[in-house]
């Protein structure tokens, strides 16, 4: 048999690299003959440019950029054929808040290397959004290129309260005629109840009492810049960065479908007898261009079956054959909480191999 093995990274123990590099070793194990074709996935967010090294090359230039309380951070940008890739997570993920002080953390280091990625003389600039700590509507990355306010673009949410005026035309002239892309499967508008506060301030430890406030303060962001753009389809996506990239002139692809046309991955999925595919929480959110449905998708249109592994699996088996997937398999059921967060490589690959005496043939 030929196994596509497709996961997405599992958030805070395995990059992709490592899920699908676990996933193999535990299907070799029961399966030794079988063809094994590994191909990471992302949807954007962390491990978006390490993802896109792995599948088309390319050279990677090492940067240093702010995070998000202004310390200095290394980063890299990805060059291909005169298209540089900005992973956002890098300079304003999560894993560098640890969900602490989202008020105040800012998207400044954002607008550090997209100006990196200009500075490489890339045509086409790909910003990769996921898996932010931050909720300033991208002020923070406006600041960068030079965008000037009668507020602190810099100082993250908190310091947008007040703001009445802002000008972009700096930032706009220093990407020049650049394409620039947001990749993001989010569909959030700016603000409002299905906004970047309302539905991703909680998992950035915000407050239930504070997320009108926040909501606001994106609120004068917007009518400050330009409210028609607010309400756009993924101005909500990662704090608001996908909002100050539209308000550049960026246009917005699917995360997913960036990633999987990169790897060619329906051209994969069709030379395989089965998909593997994976991450860390596998719930019915998945549906909102994560991978794993993303993957799935891919999976029917070359009429394969899609099996899931993941830490946790949340949907029962009418929702998860919704998504596309057959079968999914949680590390926590069978290998235990324990096991599953102390050695996530080991317990992968325990379970890969489990279902490979089921899937192989």
């Amino acid at each position: 048999m030929r196994i596509l093995v497709a996961p997405d990274k599992f958030a805070g123990t395995l990059s992709a690299v490592e899920a699908a590099g676990a996933i193999a070793t535990g299907w070799r194990r029961h399966a030794p003959d079988d063809e094994l074709d590994l191909a990471p996935m992302s949807d954007g967010g962390p491990g978006f440019v390490a993802v896109l090294h792995a599948a088309l090359g390319g050279q990677l230039l090492a940067v240093t950029a702010s995070g998000p309380f202004g310390t200095t951070i290394p980063a890299t940008v990805l060059l291909v054929d005169g298209t540089a890739y900005v992973e956002s997570a890098q300079a304003c993920g999560i894993h560098l808040t640890g969900g602490e002080g989202t008020e105040s953390a800012s998207t400044f280091g954002v607008g550090e290397l997209v100006l990196a990625a200009v500075g490489t003389g890339a045509r086409r600039v790909v910003v990769g959004l996921g898996g932010s700590g931050t909720n300033d509507g991208g002020a923070g990355l406006l600041s960068a290129l030079g965008a000037t306010a009668d507020r602190r673009l810099d100082a993250g949410a908190a310091g947008l309260d007040g703001i009445t005026r802002i000008d972009v035309a700096t930032a706009r002239a220093r990407l020049g005629d650049v394409e620039l892309v947001a990749a993001s499967d989010v569909d959030s508008p700016l603000t409002g109840l299905f906004g970047a506060t309302k539905t991703f301030g909680p998992q950035k430890n915000i407050p239930e009492d504070r997320l009108p406030v926040v909501d606001g303060w994106l609120e004068q962001l917007a009518a400050a810049v330009d409210r028609r753009t607010s309400l756009e389809k993924g101005a909500g996506a990662a704090g608001g960065l996908g909002f100050a990239l539209l308000a550049l002139g960026a246009t917005r692809e699917p995360g997913i479908g960036l990633v999987a046309e990169a790897v060619r991955l329906a051209e994969r999925a069709r030379q395989a007898d089965l998909v593997v595919t994976g991450e860390g929480a596998f719930d019915f959110s998945s549906r909102s261009g994560k991978v794993p449905y993303g993957v799935a998708e891919v999976a029917a249109q070359a009429l394969r079956p899609c099996v899931a592994v993941a830490g946790q699996v949340l949907v029962g088996s009418r929702e998860m054959r919704a998504l596309g997937v057959e079968s999914a398999y949680s590390l926590v059921d069978l290998m235990g909480e324990e096991r599953a967060f102390a050695d996530p490589a080991g317990a992968l690959a325990d379970v890969a191999a489990r279902v490979a005496r089921t899937w192989s043939r």
